[in-house]
């Protein structure tokens, strides 16, 4: 049995689960020997490096440790680079790629890794659209690549929205509206947390929303404006992209919801669970992508 299709099979069980990553490794029962599941986890940043995915001398960044150590629990390897040469290697070795990225990955980086190539981006997309599960976190809405000024950026077209701007950090509600994906279990219509939230725009017409961004109460005038798609669910060709604009503090990171449904997200995308991922942006947010009230 090949192992998207054991995933499957032992979706039930996965989302039984808490701990993060989902139980992958339950995929490894069948053989001892068989060899472990590997996401790629990439937090190449230019401009800006969120505290989460700084590293401080040789240790890993904060949301690293924590996706090294969950996978161990699990038995899934997770690979952190901040090179982006890697994506002129093998790509099929990657059971998901995950990018916490932020600015133009061509370009160079405050943490001095080697960038992005454009045959690098080319190939990484090829490869989504191919069937290769992705997961974006964060900042990766605003990751740039090569088309230049005024031309569509196709990595962003493929994750499914852009990041505009953010205001202060601050406790906002996130309205639940796909209750059946994998991780919203038990979170209710909707739920609270303090973070950084992102205002977005550009937004794919075939995004299946799962939570959305209540502007209601919010300070700033980025958020002055209707309810928008906060994390989602699409497929692109073949590929399953999972993202959430969440994740910017460690206490995020940290809490059991963000745990659960960054769970979920990741069992769905590597095809441990299935779920409805028709288009429903018109339905939840029809007005998503009016700026101003």
């Amino acid at each position: 049995m090949k192992r998207r299709e054991m995933l499957k099979a032992t979706g039930a069980a996965v989302l039984g689960l808490s701990a993060f990553p989902a139980g992958w490794a339950a995929a490894q029962d069948e053989k001892a020997d068989q060899k472990k599941p590997k996401i790629l986890y990439f937090t190449r940043s230019v401009g800006f490096e969120h505290s989460v995915v700084k590293r401080r001398g040789d240790k890993l960044s904060f949301s690293e440790q924590i996706m090294v150590d969950k996978g161990k629990e699990h038995g899934v390897e997770v690979e952190c680079t901040k090179d982006g040469r890697v994506f002129d290697g093998d790509l099929d070795q990657f059971e998901c790629i995950c990018f916490y990225s932020c600015g133009d990955l061509t370009k160079p980086s405050i943490d001095k890794a080697p960038p992005m190539t454009e045959g690098g981006f080319k190939k990484l997309l090829a490869a989504v659209a191919a069937g290769k599960p992705f997961v974006g976190l964060h900042s990766s809405c605003y990751t740039g690549a090569w088309p230049g000024a005024g031309k569509p950026n196709p990595f962003l077209t493929m994750l499914g929205g852009e990041f505009i701007s953010h205001g202060a950090q601050q406790k906002a509600a996130m309205k639940v509206v796909s209750p059946g994906f994998p991780g919203c279990e038990g979170l209710g219509e909707s739920f609270e947390m303090l973070d950084e939230w992102y205002a977005m725009k550009n937004f794919g017409k075939d995004l299946h929303v799962i939570l959305v961004q209540e502007t209601a109460g919010m300070k700033g005038p980025m958020y002055q404006r209707p309810p928008f798609p906060s994390t989602w669910a699409r497929m692109h060709g073949k590929g399953r992209v999972f993202f959430t604009a969440m994740g910017h503090r460690e206490d995020v990171w940290t809490s059991k919801t963000f745990q659960q449904f960054l769970t979920g997200g990741f069992t769905w995308a590597m095809g441990g669970a299935e779920a409805d991922v028709a288009a429903n942006i018109d339905r939840v947010t029809p007005k998503a992508s009016q700026l101003k009230n």
